[in-house]
């Protein structure tokens, strides 16, 4: 469905629905599955849980529907819908370079995204064969030794040539649905990946109560513990509702270049929201009774999906099946992220350079492919090389974790801080108007948080990465 007036870039979402899934979609990704059930865990629980809805609510919302309204009042490519948005209202077109900063943060991310999604299919193949081996209601991995199930994912990382060739596979995934544009490809895979996505998370999750530690792993997610609230855990959970919905790398913004002028944007936003929180909740009560039941700690990070999980499988009846299904499940998670990712930079140049979708595709997913072989050697053999050690936050960092501080500390904040400036103070007030889809005290609430709190907490996060010490 084309959009009137809509750029080479876009073709448009063929229904709200379709939106939703997408934007969730390009939400949802490993932060939820791991990140968030081990950071409240360990930091007060329920306390937690509510500070990080808190956040969602009145810090992820506003810039998410800002984001959005943008790309819906631009219908083009990020930087060219925040150029229009300026022009529109009287402010500099130079404006435009905060979505670029965007697109800059987007491809760096998928930089390295796609490699831990490389990681996810070499996963995906190890469990297929061990359920083959086993059958269906043996445990996983059966008759090897913990240590060498836990050192897998050592060994993997550490394999140039197995990580590259991984890498690679995931990006031509994530090219053939980008290739195909937005209603062809991009909305296809949201369509049929995301409520395969959930029926996997609820299974698991139905599967973990029944078999595994369900009551001790609700008490660890739940139970309130004020104390553990304290300062730097409570900017964990601001800088987790930000990173958690995307922002700051202009996802949403070209993605809301596809949305009709029929979808009310405050609406599909919560929606987003909710959606995305409600996978990080279900994702630590699906998680930790496979874990808890097999007598192990709740470790946090990627330790707790590539070493942890395995060696929880390997305790319980049909450990090989709902391992298989559970990396399937992330895989489907990181591959929705992942287009999501490859899109902004390839609606950029389709604007940018009048480029055919196929031509700008292929030179996004060959730079991604070259940042993607650099951050899988990362672990190898390029262990040693660090690009921008000369500097104090990145002293001692390879390519991978590089691009994670780069994006996530840097570009992310700073891009997410000036379009809230963007909008609470730049941009028309009736053209916000027109297009937030508020009315009343709800959009005077909204005009508040965009102008004063959000800039205010996303700086705050900001200085925590740039200043950790600061915190202690």
């Amino acid at each position: 469905m084309a959009l009137s007036g809509s750029s080479p870039a876009t073709d448009g979402w063929s229904s709200r629905t379709a939106f939703v899934l997408a934007a969730i979609g390009s939400a949802v990704g490993l932060g939820n599955l791991v990140r968030f059930p081990a950071e409240a865990g360990a930091n007060g629980g329920g306390a937690f849980v509510l500070f990080y809805i808190f956040c969602v609510i009145l810090i992820g919302l506003p810039v998410l529907l800002s984001e959005t309204l943008i790309g819906r009042h631009g219908q083009s490519s990020a930087p060219e819908s925040v150029r229009k948005v300026a022009e529109q209202s009287g402010a500099s077109q130079k404006w435009e370079w905060v979505a670029g900063l965007g697109v800059l943060s987007g491809f760096l991310v998928l930089g390295f995204y796609g490699v831990i999604g490389g990681w996810v299919l070499d996963y995906i193949w190890l469990f297929m064969k061990d359920l083959l081996a086993t059958g269906i209601s043996g445990p996983a991995f059966q008759g090897v030794p913990v240590e060498e199930v836990e050192g897998f994912f050592p060994a993997m990382i550490s394999n140039g040539p197995v990580t590259v060739i991984c890498n690679t596979l995931f990006l031509l995934v994530t090219f053939a649905f980008v290739v195909r544009g937005v209603s062809g490809g991009i909305e296809k895979a949201a369509v049929w990946l995301m409520p395969s996505f959930f029926v996997l998370l609820v299974g698991i999750t139905i599967f973990g109560a029944f078999r595994g530690a369900f009551s001790e792993s609700v008490a660890y997610l739940f139970t309130f513990e004020p104390e553990k609230l304290t300062g730097p855990v409570m900017l964990a959970a601001v800088g987790q509702a930000f990173f958690s919905l995307s922002l700051g790398m202009a996802g949403m913004i070209t993605y809301g270049a596809y949305v009709g002028r029929n979808v009310n944007l405050a609406g599909t936003s919560a929606i987003i929201g909710a959606a995305d929180t409600s996978v990080a909740l279900i994702a630590g009560v699906c998680i930790f009774p496979i874990v808890f039941a097999a007598g192990l700690a709740p470790n946090g990070g990627l330790g707790l999906m590539f070493q942890t999980l395995p060696h929880a499988f390997q305790e319980m009846p049909g450990g090989s099946l709902i391992g298989l299904a559970f990396f399937v499940m992330v895989g489907f998670a990181a591959l929705t992220s992942s287009i999501a990712l490859m899109e902004v930079p390839t609606a950029w140049l389709i604007d940018k350079f009048r480029l055919a979708r196929p031509v700008a595709a292929v030179i996004v997913l060959l730079g991604g492919g070259v940042l993607g072989a650099l951050s899988a050697l990362s672990m190898g053999v390029l262990a040693d090389f660090h690009p921008l050690g000369f500097i104090p936050m990145f002293e001692g960092l390879g390519v991978l974790d590089t691009l994670d501080t780069l994006t996530g500390k840097l570009l992310m904040p700073i891009g997410a801080i000036l379009v809230a400036v963007f909008v609470g103070w730049v941009a028309d007030r009736r053209l916000v108007d027109l297009e937030n889809g508020l009315s009343g005290v709800l959009h005077l609430f909204f005009l508040f948080l965009v102008r004063f709190a959000c800039p205010l907490a996303l700086i705050a996060i900001l200085l925590a990465g740039i200043f950790p010490d600061l915190l202690v």
